[in-house]
């Protein structure tokens, strides 16, 4: 399907009218198209535009999100907070709660927030940077839907859960690593239905055991209705450590709910008793450590530099030109597209034009028409 590139201001105003347009208030609809247009310039698509309309619009417009967020701080002590999200915008939500953090590490040298009933925060890897650009290392993380499967199991029990670190170097971008502990993530199934690929083998397993392979469509419909679940990373087995993906999806899905006593597993699905939508109430936690506390900004950036650097330097493989290290292809990604904009592809461009004329967004010519 043919993308057609939207330039920066058109896809950064529009997406925040829009979600003015289905209620949220406009210093936060600026904070939610910050974060989700930061997965398009790092090259992440499917957790940019591409999720605009089914996540978050949608969401708002069946009543299982609320557009105006309460960020209530039901516990606090001068390194640690628990919040409540109310569902409220996860992206306002986390950006909140990573500021709490960097606030209390900068005074005590580390922070943590935990967070429950939320919504999807957007790219996690969003909330490291905004740490790293403070001074801070940087981490969190975030249960969701359950959709993957534990090791020797067919069964979708946890989400995706990623465990996301930024630390602070001296180059032009800083070291992000922002992935899932599933060997693929929804979203990209959903990019992949979206562009006619296939799924990749041993990401996917049905329930009676077998390796889902084919129309990436089918198969999330399988993951969706119980009979399908992805894997962890390691893929089906132990044999290349799958059981390593399960354990830190274990991580993430008890350091997103046991702190804050909330919800976790099966009651992500956002289906109620009665088959009905309804809020997914998904926790997250966010934590900040302060360079300044250690031996200072300045050294720790140098550190990190050099060790990376290191590590780029060591003898590639045969036929190989680079080692890259987490986030540098984003950063590149982001130095080819600053000057252009977003690609929209074919299904997401009809998106925006169908929810551009509901809000009566008339000022907006969309390239594509």
């Amino acid at each position: 399907m043919a993308k057609v590139v939207l330039d920066w201001k058109t896809a950064t105003d529009f997406v925040t009218d829009a979600f003015v347009g289905v209620g949220v208030p406009r210093e936060d609809a600026e904070i939610c198209t910050d974060v989700l247009l930061e997965s398009d310039k790092r090259g992440i698509e499917s957790h940019g535009c591409n999720r605009f309309k089914p996540i978050y619009i949608d969401r708002i417009n069946c009543g299982i999100q609320n557009p105006v967020t309460n960020f209530e701080i039901i516990k606090e002590t001068p390194t640690t907070a628990v919040v409540d999200g109310h569902d409220g915008m996860g992206q306002v939500i986390g950006y909140k709660a990573m500021s709490l953090a960097i606030k209390k590490a900068k005074e005590y040298g580390m922070g943590m927030v935990a967070v429950r009933n939320s919504c999807h925060y957007g790219i996690a890897g969003y909330y490291p940077t905004m740490a790293c650009k403070a001074g801070c290392i940087g981490i969190t993380g975030t249960n969701a839907r359950p959709s993957v499967a534990p090791t020797f199991g067919v069964e979708g029990m946890f989400g995706t859960n990623p465990l996301t670190i930024g630390i602070p170097t001296d180059e032009e971008f800083d070291f992000i690593i922002d992935c899932a502990s599933s060997i693929t993530q929804n979203g990209k199934i959903e990019y992949y239905e979206r562009i006619g690929e296939d799924v990749h083998p041993g990401t996917i397993i049905d329930i009676d055991g077998n390796a889902v392979e084919g129309d990436a469509g089918v198969a999330l419909k399988k993951i969706r209705n119980g009979t399908a679940a992805l894997t962890t990373l390691g893929g089906i087995g132990e044999a290349l450590g799958g059981y390593k993906g399960f354990g830190y999806a274990m991580v993430v899905e008890l350091l997103s709910a046991v702190l804050q006593d909330g919800d976790y597993g099966k009651s992500l699905n956002g289906v109620g008793e009665n088959g009905e939508k309804v809020p997914y109430h998904l926790g997250h936690f966010f934590i900040a450590i302060d360079t300044d506390h250690f031996l200072g900004e300045e050294a720790c950036r140098k550190k990190a530099g050099d060790i990376i650097r290191a590590v780029r330097a060591s003898k590639k493989a045969p036929g190989q030109e680079r080692i890259y290290t987490a986030n540098e292809k984003e950063y590149e990604v982001w130095l080819s597209r600053k000057d252009s904009g977003v690609p929209i592809s074919e299904p997401v461009q009809l998106e925006m034009i169908k929810v551009r004329d509901e809000l009566g967004l008339t000022q907006y010519k969309f390239p594509w028409e």
